[in-house]
């Protein structure tokens, strides 16, 4: 009798520091996503994750502005054509600096397919837009498939469904740990699997328009 409920002591004692340690984990996740800052910097390339309200207008902006020298989107619909995303205006950079990536379907494969039209281009530079939710997943995802020596700059677009006050709003608490969920995966991965994305081999890819 005394032997279980010891074990029964254990496995609650076990089971608080657990949640308390995933408490803190995602209270640091989520002051982290909240801290990110729209930069004012340059970069050899904007890389727009499609797929969010707000995402390819602001890399449109940026790219007006002279930003980057080049526009990746990534993750666009195969139907969608560089003339439904981008109309140069006179004095605006030209379309042949704007490159559509349709072959990825989620983020792992925005960063796996972007890694390949990236390195075709020799950028050594990002500017990472996505929405702000998604920010600290997509930046892993890319660390982790990009060369070393490219620089990323995350670069959050905000949008209606994540509120600041988020341990209010429970559509935001819901987006949110679906994200730390997903994001802590891809950190135990690459943890035990440093590199592997970076060293793996780059499947062959179709629907590139640029």
């Amino acid at each position: 009798m005394g032997y279980g409920m010891n074990i029964i002591k254990a496995f609650i004692t076990l089971s608080v520091i657990g949640l308390f340690a995933v408490t803190a984990l995602f209270i640091d996740f989520t002051y982290k996503t909240f801290s990110y800052k729209q930069i004012a910097r340059k970069a050899d390339a904007i890389v727009v994750l499609a797929g969010g309200k707000g995402r390819v207008e602001e890399g449109i902006r940026l790219f007006r502005e002279s930003r980057a020298e080049y526009l990746f989107f990534i993750g666009v619909n195969p139907s969608v054509r560089k003339s439904d995303l981008y109309h140069p205006r006179p004095g605006d950079p030209s379309p042949d600096k704007v490159i559509l990536e349709s072959a990825s379907r989620n983020t792992l494969e925005n960063a796996i397919y972007g890694r390949d039209v990236l390195l075709k281009n020799n950028i050594k530079s990002i500017l990472l837009i996505t929405s702000r939710y998604h920010l600290k997943r997509s930046s892993i995802l890319f660390r982790n498939s990009l060369p070393k020596n490219v620089l990323i700059y995350p670069y959050p677009v905000d949008s209606k469904n994540l509120k600041e006050s988020w341990w209010s709003h429970g559509g935001s608490f819901d987006l949110l740990f679906r994200e730390f969920y997903k994001y802590c995966m891809f950190r135990a991965f690459f943890m035990l699997a440093p590199g592997e994305l970076r060293e793996g081999g780059v499947p062959a890819i179709t629907g590139l328009e640029y």
